[in-house]
């Protein structure tokens, strides 16, 4: 008897302290990131970094368990934003800083931006286009070195040689050398399957594609096509196989309709999209990220004088204003929408500005908030554990001070962030 009493006596101590470990979140106001009801007064309980319960009202908590007082506060899930570039920000000394910073600078530097992310209420990005360090920095965050969003990252981007994403253009002769798979630029289906393949190698999560030019490369062309069909279908197919998902930069019409029919994941700024266009990613299922804030961005800085390269200025001038209208276009005729950003080509942090210009030209304030929550889930194939607030996600989970619905600007100020069920910013 004593043996028996004994052990129920240790299983009650383990059940106590088990339970004890909940932590009760009230929430004055709750958007679920799934619903397009707004609901009040509930109680999200979480257990070891998962919800274990969402209940209408607010819950007394139990002997042992913690309480968040967000009684005053919008609750929602913890943002998405589907394009950034963690390693740098844009500056007037950005070209020149290619040769002045080496690896561990960058890194250092990648670092205060991905705090600063998080804070913002970002708890996951996808980060398309860097020189490998964005890699590195995923994998010092998810192992708790540094504080910062989870990254799904695509290493470095892959372009045709001159493309818009050729690490060399504008270099010297004698500095610009032969840009090869490595360092991904290819020439070829053959090669764009062995980008793919070291991209794999190198721990890429995802595939980031230059299928048009750009504004920010010192290069001439800033919209035409950069890829052959055969060169896209083998990037595509191949990523496929290793189960990654692809991205597409992309200004002009034709190169984005050859990236869709090639079978992309998303189209990223798609500043030229054509009604054309926009039908053939509704048939395909492809999303678009607008990247509105950039766009702003790059426009008001190329009137600075020597802000950006003389070669820049026109590109940003002309592409830059007309970002926020396609999208509002794209939006009014069904296509799948996935918040980004492009932060990095503005500072970062100032990712929520988007939703603004989201609301400005005609989605709802519900619909923008759920292409940064359920639908960017969705999008990278995590939404089993990510980008709702219900049984069974992962706690992550942000509080802004007024009813977004009412005045979305307020998605500009997070006050309060938790990510896998630890609080790393609150008001209190």
């Amino acid at each position: 008897m004593k043996k028996i009493y004994l052990l129920l006596m240790l299983m009650s101590i383990v059940a106590a302290q088990s339970f004890a470990q909940r932590t009760l979140i009230h929430c004055g106001t709750l958007i679920d990131g799934k619903s397009d009801k707004v609901q009040k007064e509930m109680t999200i309980v979480i257990k070891d970094g998962e919800i274990e319960s969402v209940a209408k009202g607010y819950q007394s908590p139990s002997q042992g368990d913690s309480v968040i007082d967000l009684k005053s506060k919008t609750v929602m899930p913890g943002l998405m934003d589907m394009h950034v570039h963690l390693e740098g920000e844009t500056s007037p000394t950005s070209y020149i800083d290619e040769f002045k910073l080496n690896e561990a600078d960058i890194a250092f530097n990648s670092t205060v931006y991905a705090k600063r992310t998080l804070m913002a209420g970002f708890t996951t990005v996808r980060d398309l286009g860097g020189t490998g360090v964005n890699t590195a920095l995923r994998n010092a965050i998810n192992s708790g070195k540094v504080v910062g969003p989870r990254i799904y990252s695509a290493g470095k981007i892959i372009s045709t040689t001159g493309g818009h994403g050729d690490p060399t253009n504008s270099y010297r002769h004698d500095l610009m050398g032969d840009p090869a798979p490595i360092d991904g630029v290819v020439n070829g289906p053959y090669e764009a399957r062995k980008a793919v393949r070291q991209h794999y190698k190198d721990g890429a999560d995802v595939i980031k594609i230059t299928a048009t030019g750009g504004v920010l490369s010192v290069a001439k062309d800033g919209s035409g096509p950069q890829f052959q069909m055969d060169e896209l279908k083998a990037i595509i197919e191949t990523a496929n196989e290793y189960g990654m998902i692809t991205a597409a930069h992309a200004h002009g019409p034709e190169g984005m309709k050859r990236a869709v029919e090639a079978g992309i994941t998303s189209i990223e700024h798609g500043t030229l999209m054509t009604p054309e266009v926009m039908e053939l990613m509704k048939e395909k299922g492809t999303y678009y990220v607008p990247t509105i804030t950039a766009g702003k961005y790059v426009a008001e800085k190329a009137k600075i004088d020597g802000f950006y390269p003389a070669l820049v200025v026109p590109k940003a001038l002309a592409i830059g204003p007309k970002i926020q209208s396609t999208f509002g276009e794209a939006y009014k005729k069904g296509v799948k929408i996935a918040f980004g950003t492009d932060a990095g080509v503005f500072p970062h942090g100032e990712n929520g500005k988007e939703f603004g210009y989201m609301v400005e030209v005609g989605m709802p304030p519900m619909k923008a908030i759920q292409s940064a929550t359920i639908v960017a889930a969705q999008m990278l194939k995590i939404d089993n554990k990510y980008g709702s607030v219900e049984k069974g996600k992962k706690a992550d989970i942000i509080a802004v001070d007024e009813n977004p619905i009412d005045n979305i600007h307020t998605m500009e100020n997070v006050s309060f962030v938790m990510k896998d069920g630890v609080v790393y910013k609150s008001s209190k």
